[in-house]
């Protein structure tokens, strides 16, 4: 018994840790993960336009410029987007698509010819070039968008 009980106060003493640290995190300014818009408007029709309406918002809380370049936006069946060369100002947000278009300092292009994200529940994981998890967002099955 003894035993179960320092086992559960470790755990609960991680616990609260692991909340002082993202809280932390969040007050020093990070780069998060803001909105997953998982079903987009319509019938999923697989049309670049329907892809294009299922997209994940990144958001720099930080009070200095971020370089995301490397960063991985993934879901949990392991799809991955990979950043390319980009910086994100404070307080900025960058929209990534799943569909095909061009990339721009608002948008980037998955390049997918199908839905990633789940409607009926899934989980974005965004991960450092050295696989840290910085953010994550998760969601059931109601609704269209999850704001993390």
């Amino acid at each position: 018994m003894r035993r179960v009980a320092a086992v559960l106060g470790v755990a609960v003493l991680t616990l609260a840790g692991t909340m002082v640290s993202s809280a932390t995190a969040q007050a020093a300014g990070a780069v998060v993960i803001y909105k997953v818009q998982y079903n987009s408007p319509g019938t999923d029709t697989r049309s670049n336009k329907s892809l294009n309406g299922e997209y994940v918002v990144i958001k720099n809380t930080a009070k200095q410029t971020k370089t995301i370049t490397g960063y991985r936006l993934q879901d949990e069946a392991g799809h991955r987007y990979v950043f390319g060369t980009t910086k994100l100002k404070p307080g900025k947000v960058i929209y990534v698509r799943t569909g095909k278009g061009t990339n721009n300092y608002l948008n980037r292009y998955w390049g997918r010819s199908w839905h990633v994200w789940n409607n009926t529940g899934d989980t974005a994981y965004l991960r450092s070039p050295n696989n840290r998890l910085l953010d994550k967002c998760s969601w059931g099955s109601k609704g269209s968008a999850k704001y993390c």
